[in-house]
């Protein structure tokens, strides 16, 4: 059974979709079965894992609308597999957008997704979804179908604004539509040491949050920004980089925490 869960976050610009490709990544490069669900219609997680999202012939759109199933939607990168962190990507593209107002006419619209990563469950330990910012059906549906959600977030104070009004919206999600969603944890990315403002957001995040701030930490890495240009993770772009070794870390933690299947 797999482990499914969403990296989410109200804010834009926090490193989402690096998180979910280089996880992914890390996590396939420990010997981790992954599928990564891109539910953002820019597709950036798509690109960004090697598949090029203007010639997939089915995206996670039209497992939504119930036009395909995961199986047949889902295409393996050859450049991640070359580099020995194969992962499955269910793809994105511009028509995922037009999703947003055919599901309002759907039965069971906030679980479209759900459903459908049913079928292949046993297939994967785990399943990362790269939720868009905004709360929309989509990222609905991203967090009726996760067990859990794992934030990136900055050490800046308004992240820290940003990450209230996401705990509530899991609450009202787990309260209403998903039982079994919870925060998983809070991973501290784009982080200098060097910035006191920084350090002290840090430390009042552990004071506050405890065990869900994960031990990893991810720095601030030219490596890791240059490396979806090239569409690749920074796991696989430069391995030896400080951002895609930390990636490694966190994968290895997330496994070592039980958070697998």
């Amino acid at each position: 059974m797999a482990q499914i869960f969403c990296i989410a976050n109200q804010k834009g610009g926090v490193g989402k979709t690096t998180t979910t490709v280089n996880l992914a990544a890390g996590l396939a490069r420990i010997g981790q079965r992954v599928l990564m669900v891109d539910l953002d219609p820019q597709g950036n997680a798509t690109m960004g894992s090697g598949a090029d999202k203007r010639s997939l012939p089915l995206t996670v759109y039209d497992v939504l609308i119930g036009s395909a199933n995961v199986a047949e939607a889902v295409v393996r990168p050859d450049k991640l597999a070359e580099a020995g962190c194969g992962y499955a990507v269910l793809g994105a593209n511009r028509e995922l957008a037009g999703a947003e107002v055919e599901l309002v006419e759907l039965e069971r619209r906030e679980r479209r997704l759900k459903e459908a990563l049913a079928a292949v469950d046993a297939d994967y330990d785990f399943i990362l979804i790269d939720c868009p910012p905004a709360l929309s059906m989509l990222t609905l549906n991203g967090l009726c179908a996760a067990q859990g959600v794992i934030v990136p977030m900055q050490c800046e104070y308004f992240a820290l604004e940003g990450l209230t009004d996401l705990v509530n919206t899991i609450k009202q999600v787990h309260a209403n539509l998903n039982r079994d969603l919870k925060l998983i944890g809070l991973l501290r990315v784009m982080f200098d040491p060097r910035i006191t403002l920084q350090q002290q957001v840090s430390e009042q995040l552990k004071a506050h949050f405890g065990d869900k701030v994960f031990d990893t930490v991810i720095p601030r890495n030219v490596r890791l920004a240059e490396a979806p240009s090239y569409g690749l993770p920074g796991v696989v772009f430069d391995r030896s980089a400080k951002g895609s070794q930390a990636f490694v870390a966190f994968a290895q933690e997330m496994v070592a925490r039980g958070l697998r299947a």
